[in-house]
């Protein structure tokens, strides 16, 4: 008897599906290893490009499934009923499913005899170290990212300055929307997909993922965090700037250096073996006795109150974690830097960069220069 690994879902949301199978659909469909055998099992829809596209051992008719699987029931068979045809044949007993497995088809499942084994994220743990040809794609996604990023900068550099310190452009408003539209537009253009862009000017950063609204405000902090995905490769970037337009406060200019510390301090530490969790700890040491204290002031919580770090691939957050919790750090892991601090009286503060871990070190994937001032 076997065990297999069954996912049913579709490509264009399942990061895993999409690992093993590089084959995008956005429809779910039945996905099948067994015995080293990649299978999939397609409608008639599907089943030729199926066959051009994915990188699998086999494409399965879900038609010609269909009709044994009647055959064998006598009467018309549903998606479990295909399912279980294919794995049948194969002698499967068990199945590893992912833990977000639909609890229907894990019932449905479990009726028919199979075992049913959750695995913890990522499905296929190969994902957490990146080849050469994955940390190419992110550099790519990455590049796009900071070109989009630039031209939004620019328009913060050209905008004017008026006498309630609003930000103007070609005489209108300037808006957290107009740089976020600046931005997806932008990054469209490179093959890339924007959600969620955060462009957040002061107080509004101080909760770090407020996406941002409303007229942008001279001599405060503007927290802008991209983080697309490729729409060809499917891989993401991850990359964040603040910049101030005008004369930042001696709060927020001693905000920015000490971000900018706390990166270099995570980047001289990162390496093979490292456990994430020292990593977060000397930064926020090193924020502590700059005097950046961290806790609730006032009801909200301010100073320094989220992770490090984070991997980034075909997930825009994917393990491991560079927190307050223990995760060991391994050789070609891409994970991003991205200490930050908050606080009501001055607004938000986070740089965020991208770096590939090695033997030794880490190897910093961002170009885009850090400048407070524009």
């Amino acid at each position: 008897m076997s065990t297999a690994k069954l996912i049913i879902a579709d490509s264009e949301k399942n990061a895993n599906l999409y690992y093993a199978t590089r084959f995008l659909a956005p429809d779910p469909f039945i996905f099948i290893h067994v015995n080293g055998a990649k299978l999939l099992v397609m409608s008639d829809l599907e089943l030729d490009r199926a066959k051009s596209q994915a990188k699998v051992t086999d494409v399965l008719s879900y038609a010609k499934l269909s009709i044994q699987a009647k055959r064998r029931l006598n009467r018309e068979p549903g998606l479990l009923d295909v399912v279980d045809e294919a794995l049948k044949a194969r002698s499967v007993q068990a199945v590893e499913v992912p833990r977000d497995f639909g609890i229907g088809y894990a019932d449905a499942l479990r009726k028919l005899g199979y075992e049913l084994i959750p695995k913890p994220e990522p499905f296929y743990p190969e994902r957490l170290i990146k080849s050469g040809e994955e940390i190419a794609f992110l550099t790519q996604t990455l590049r796009a990212t900071e070109e989009a990023l630039e031209q939004a900068i620019e328009l913060i550099r050209n905008s004017e300055i008026q006498p309630d310190r609003s930000l103007r452009l070609g005489g209108k408003p300037l808006t957290a929307e107009l740089i976020r539209k600046v931005l997806h537009l932008q990054m469209m253009e490179r093959d890339c997909v924007g959600r969620h862009t955060i462009v957040a000017c002061g107080v509004q950063a101080v909760d770090p993922h407020n996406e941002g609204s409303g007229v942008l405000k001279a001599n405060e902090p503007i927290v802008m965090d991209v983080f697309p995905q490729h729409a060809t490769s499917r891989y993401f970037a991850d990359i964040t700037r603040t910049v101030v337009k005008g004369k930042a406060s001696d709060k927020v200019g001693g905000m920015f250096e000490a971000v900018k510390e706390g990166q270099e301090i995570a980047c001289r530490m990162i390496k093979d073996g490292v456990d994430g969790l020292t990593v977060h700890q000397a930064i926020l040491k090193s924020f502590e006795e700059q005097g950046f204290k961290t806790g609730e002031q006032d009801g909200r919580m301010q100073g320094f109150f989220h992770g490090t770090g984070h991997g980034v691939g075909l997930e825009i957050h994917e393990p491991p974690r560079i927190s307050t919790r223990s995760d060991i750090l391994k050789a070609g892991m891409v994970v991003t830097v991205e200490p930050g601090l908050y606080y009501a009286d001055a607004g938000g503060m986070r740089i965020e960069d991208m770096v590939v871990v090695t033997r030794d070190g880490c190897r910093l994937l961002t170009q885009a220069p850090k400048v407070l001032e524009v």
